[in-house]
């Protein structure tokens, strides 16, 4: 029994890293449970208010933190528990015999996690003196990664925003019906700035898969909102004359065709056409596109 409590403690802790490398530093960044976790705080927003709604991303995120943490945690203390009081050494004061183990295993992991080291429980076996400061330096690894984590976040985020509202403004100004009008240079290059800007988002999506549940607080800022504009732009500059803008519409097109792609492999599962994609990406994200304009 003390070995299996051991090899399930050491599994909850390789889960917990092995999860949190392929989110943050694989080229994919698509942890398994992550993405798990991410998926179900998505559903259970859309259960919600509006207000918990606009929060599923940050507490998915927040989900999925506090998972690797608690995995890391309750690892080590299984692995620890087996060993409680006999390879440890106690501090004046604390009775071991008159001690709960499994509480004396949760704390001490907690405190060797958190890097805190009060060093009232002390191990005394070679092997334990060596494996705590190793889950502490996890627990360093563990903090690091939520604060790098969150800081790749937000500009991914700002990126698909700012193309957002781009659009947004696009369409305002009725650009697709005055796309022959403008000179045949600049029609282009608006077309292919566009192209551009979704290939980061496509990237971004690729990346940083779980930019994907968060939900925009206005209709403008909402991607998922105004990508259809896109379309349009692209199928404006199809019908053109000029080769040129017909060439940067087709490469619109096809940056659509693979920005529809990963949304639909990593998050909507349809396995339709692009624009049945497209139209399922607006209903998914349906609150943002409802919120304050």
């Amino acid at each position: 029994m003390n070995v299996l409590t051991q090899i399930l403690g050491g599994t909850l802790v390789a889960t917990a890293l092995w999860d949190l490398f392929h989110t943050l530093a694989h080229p994919s960044g698509h942890g398994a449970l992550s993405s798990r976790l991410l998926a179900l705080a998505w559903r259970l927003s859309k259960r919600l208010g509006r207000s918990a709604r606009r929060l599923a991303g940050p507490a998915g995120v927040l989900m999925v933190i506090g998972t690797w943490g608690l995995l890391v945690v309750v690892g080590a203390a299984l692995v620890y528990l087996p060993h409680l009081p006999e390879s440890f050494s106690y501090g004046a004061g604390l009775d071991p015999p008159s001690r709960n183990m499994l509480v004396d295993a949760l704390y001490l992991s907690l405190v060797t996690v958190a890097t805190l080291g009060f060093g009232d429980i002390v191990p005394t076996a070679p092997w334990l003196r060596l494996l705590i400061p190793l889950q502490a330096l996890i627990g360093f690894t563990l903090l690091t990664g939520a604060v790098t984590w969150t800081l790749q976040i937000y500009p991914a985020l700002t990126r698909r925003r700012v193309l957002s509202l781009r659009l947004a403004a696009l369409a305002k100004a009725h650009t697709a019906e005055r796309l022959d009008q403008l000179s045949e240079c600049t029609a282009a290059r608006l077309l292919e700035n566009l192209a551009a800007g979704l290939t980061e988002v496509r990237m971004d999506l690729t990346q940083y898969t779980e930019t994907y549940y968060f939900r925009e607080v206005t209709p403008e800022g909402s991607l998922a909102r105004t990508i259809g504009y896109a379309a349009e732009l692209a199928a404006a500059g199809q019908r053109s004359s000029r080769e040129d803008v017909r060439l940067a519409a087709d490469v619109l097109e096809h940056t659509l065709v693979g920005l529809a792609h990963v949304l639909d492999a990593q998050f909507l599962h349809t396995g339709r056409e692009t624009t049945d994609v497209l139209s399922v990406y607006t209903a998914d994200h349906a609150e943002s596109a409802r919120g304050r304009g």
